[in-house]
């Protein structure tokens, strides 16, 4: 089978021809770049208009011989753009006479990766321009197990590199000033596994601003924003069980960032893969590739259904060519578990929570962290343990070495156990943390225990807070944990909101409806 593959979302004009036989690509790219600042959607569309046609002709000279399928990326991406990349795709399917196949240019990105790879069903990690986002394959769908909560990683970079008058793209640039610059303060922000960069942009534009060097800003905000990403890339792999990790993006081309996810797996004995430097920008490889694997599944679509989508959501593609697999598997036991952050070893009614250096951050950053987190989890089991709700006894704080000493509750993960009492459980717990004013800050199913009693543990990410917006998302954290690991969520969640909704704040629900309806990861380029 041989599958023409056409992207043009952002900036990137592309066509591309994959072979199936050979497991062959030829691209040719004619990206946009603006006169200064960053993407002008009205440019880029001229851009798509005139390069569009060329790259087409070219790759089809180059590949030699016709084609079976056309295929395209129907979105996210800018309107004006994808509209032009469409209306190419619909009248080359009809000049050809062959069918035609709508990619999601996200789903592209990860299944790029999972394709060269030879992974099962690894945990993805997308790192792109007006996107950053974890997702595993379960239920039949890319579902999201984290994501940014303000603006993608890439457009945060470029946000940053603007400020100080360089061009677009701003991340080839950031990474070379980094080189030999200096750790300074900023802002580093995870809730569960979601993250956020404005805050750290704010504090880099003002560092440089007051004078700090332009090399040390560079490498903070590396060291930073690929460090929040390797957290909350090993914090999918602990929830998930898996032991696979494939990046994609053009974000990803970052050699640090790069650097960061293949030591932290390798620590915790799990496959690392990032492909070819050509597969991970904007290319109509990944496009033809993907295309392929959906018309092998008969996955095409009729022209006049195939309307982009500039609000394309990965989670929701109908995931014809995958069945019977999941990113969540069965998780660890025995005496000594290793999880995102910390292990933690078993001993009589006792455990011990180590907090162990994670070589892939600065040492500096990472024994902040390791101190304040491991200081405030003490302080909240005990706040929670005083209003009610149910948590391990803390027996010792050793801050040196990041270790707590603690009572083993439960008599398993809630994860193991999921059931709509254990959930309703849950959501009273928070809602009783969230009257005396602190958040858990990463609640998902691998951080309740059950037995006798419904306990949260692994406070490490909580902070007080009197904020609606840091409530509801304790909340979205759960969530999430729920629709990526469970085999029937929808009943579980309604369990956990009912359960809020009894001993807690109807505003926070509200708070909540809001959060999941922004489509923060919309425009992937």
């Amino acid at each position: 089978m041989r599958v023409l593959g056409i992207e043009g979302t952002a900036w990137a004009a592309s066509a591309a021809v994959h072979d199936t036989e050979t497991d062959s690509t030829t691209i040719v790219s004619d990206p946009y770049q603006p006169a200064s600042g960053g993407i002008h959607p009205r440019e880029a569309a001229e851009h798509m208009a005139s390069a569009i046609p060329r790259v087409v002709r070219e790759v089809l000279a180059d590949a030699g011989g016709p084609v079976d399928y056309v295929a395209f990326s129907r979105g996210p991406g800018l309107g004006p753009c994808l509209r032009i990349v469409g209306t190419a795709a619909r009248s080359l399917s009809q000049a050809l006479s062959v069918p035609l196949v709508g990619v999601n240019h996200m789903v592209a990105h990860l299944e790029i990766g999972r394709h060269q790879s030879g992974f099962d069903s690894p945990v993805c990690l997308n790192a792109s321009g007006a996107n950053a986002h974890l997702l595993g394959f379960h239920n039949g769908r890319y579902q999201v197990l984290g994501e940014t909560m303000d603006t993608g990683v890439g457009n945060a970079i470029d946000k940053f590199s603007r400020h100080v008058g360089w061009s677009h793209p701003g991340g080839p640039k950031v990474e070379k000033y980094a080189d030999g610059g200096e750790l300074i303060d900023l802002p580093y922000v995870v809730k569960g596994m979601d993250f956020s960069f404005s805050g750290i942009m704010s504090a880099a534009k003002q560092a440089y601003d007051d004078g700090a060097q332009i090399e040390d800003v560079c490498f903070s905000l590396q060291e930073n924003i690929f460090g929040m990403l390797t957290e909350v890339a090993e914090r999918a792999l602990s929830l998930t069980g898996s032991n696979e990790l494939v990046l994609g993006g053009g974000v990803a081309q970052n050699a640090r960032l790069q650097e960061m996810l293949r030591t932290m797996c390798e620590a915790r004995g799990a496959d690392f893969y990032a492909p070819d430097p050509r597969f991970l920008r904007d290319n109509a490889g990944m496009i033809a590739v993907l295309g392929a694997t959906m018309a092998a599944a008969g996955d095409t679509i009729a022209i006049e259904e195939s309307a982009v989508n500039s609000d394309f959501r990965p989670d929701q593609v109908e995931v014809t060519w995958r069945e019977n697999e999941s990113v969540a598997v069965v998780g660890e036991t025995g005496r000594e578990l290793v999880g995102a952050e910390a292990t933690v070893t078993v001993s009589g009614d006792r455990v011990v929570k180590r907090r162990l250096p994670k070589s892939y951050r600065h040492p500096d950053l990472d024994a902040h962290l390791r101190k304040t987190r491991t200081v405030q989890e003490a302080r909240l089991f005990s706040e929670a343990r005083r209003h009610g709700v149910p948590t391990p006894v803390v027996y010792d704080v050793d801050v040196r070495e990041g270790a707590l000493t603690l009572e083993h509750v439960g008599e398993g993960d809630l994860s193991d156990d999921l059931t709509p009492a254990r959930v309703r459980d849950v959501g009273e717990h928070l809602a009783a943390l969230h009257r005396v004013g602190f958040v858990h800050g990463d609640p998902t199913t691998r951080n309740v225990r059950v037995g006798a009693y419904t306990y949260l543990i692994d406070f490490g990410l909580g902070f007080y807070t009197d904020h609606v917006e840091d409530y509801a998302m304790d909340l979205h954290v759960f969530h999430q944990s729920l629709t990526g690991t469970a085999r029937d969520p929808a009943p579980l969640r309604e369990a956990f909101e009912a359960g809020y909704r009894a001993a807690g704040d109807e505003r926070v629900l509200t708070q909540l409806r809001e959060i999941e309806g922004r489509g923060r990861y919309q425009q992937s380029h």
